[in-house]
Formats: structure tokens, C-alpha cells, sequence
């Protein structure tokens, strides 16, 4: 199946941008299939990741880069409002 895809941008926590890529490198991939690999499991209810040494290494990753949001804070800090002027 060929997959079109288009360059984005996205804003996200500082600490979360500096776990996925953590966990791209260490799964030996590019940020991008990592983020694409979470969102269709996400889609159909599946765990992205289920190794137990991935998940180890991501704790730990966490823990290096102060990350403390968890799925509880999703969708909990909503963006500020920016004048365009």
C-alpha cells in the first residue's frame, strides 16, 4: 500500500519531544514512524509498545528528561490564546 504523506508541524511539552526521541532512537527509527506507529494503534485501542525492555528504557528516559505529564494530562492544558496583529 503506498502512503502519502505531507510534512507538519507540531507543538508539544518540551520533555515529552525529548522522550520520543529518546524511544525513536532506541527502537531505531525516525521520530516521524514512531509518532505514525503510536497513532494507528492508538486508532484501533492496541498498545504501541509492549516489549519490557522498550518500556523499561522509557521510564527511564523519563526520569533523564523530567517528564511528568501522563495520560491523565491529556487534553488538560490547552494552548494560549496569540494575538496575530
Amino acid at each position: 500500500m503506498a502512503v502519502d504523506r505531507i510534512q507538519t508541524g507540531l507543538r508539544m511539552d518540551k520533555s515529552l519531544l525529548k522522550v520520543m526521541k529518546g524511544v525513536a532512537e532506541y527502537m531505531d527509527m525516525s521520530l516521524a514512524d514512531l509518532i505514525e506507529g503510536i497513532l494507528l494503534h492508538a486508532l484501533e485501542g492496541k498498545p504501541a509498545i509492549h516489549n519490557p525492555d522498550a518500556l523499561s528504557a522509557i521510564e527511564n528516559l523519563r526520569k533523564v528528561y523530567g517528564l511528568e505529564l501522563t495520560a491523565a494530562d491529556a487534553h488538560q492544558h490547552p494552548e494560549p490564546d496569540i494575538d496575530h496583529d
